[in-house]
């Protein structure tokens, strides 16, 4: 397995259908216009591959915040299904670790629903706990993904 950093628009749109499997209405016009908007923020993506086909991807951003100053934050960890067990969430999550490290970033985070037991059983194992509540106030339920 081979991971990539995906920087561009180009390199990033190729790869929607690993998307697709958490976000089946998401469409390419929606993804790209979202990447318009998202990568002049700090957010980036790499991608996992097995044999020349796309098997996982994850964002990420990098932010500072007043309470902990420099991150690094996945964001969409997905793992096709037909790959799932094969290590390559772990590979994903290693593989950024060390950016975060690489980068003086003091820590990482990431968001799993509330309902997903098999993501939240994941991240204890790789050294992630809750520091608190991700609370939302959904402002316009025809904009979600």
């Amino acid at each position: 397995m081979e991971i990539q950093e995906l920087k561009t628009i180009e390199e990033m749109l190729p790869h929607l259908s690993v998307l697709q499997e958490l976000y089946p209405k998401l469409d390419l016009e929606s993804y790209e216009r979202m990447l318009q908007a998202m990568i002049p923020n700090n957010y980036g993506q790499i991608a996992l591959f097995s044999e020349g086909k796309c098997i996982a991807i994850s964002g990420y951003w990098l932010g500072t915040k007043l309470w902990c100053g420099s991150y690094l934050e996945l964001d969409n960890v997905i793992v096709c299904e037909a790959a799932r067990g094969t290590g390559a969430g772990k590979l994903i999550q290693q593989y950024l670790e060390e950016k975060a490290v690489q980068l003086n970033c003091t820590l990482m985070a990431l968001d799993a629903y509330t309902n997903n037991f098999k993501a939240h059983r994941f991240y204890y194992n790789q050294g992630y706990a809750p520091k608190g509540f991700h609370f939302i106030k959904i402002l316009n339920e025809k904009g979600l993904t």
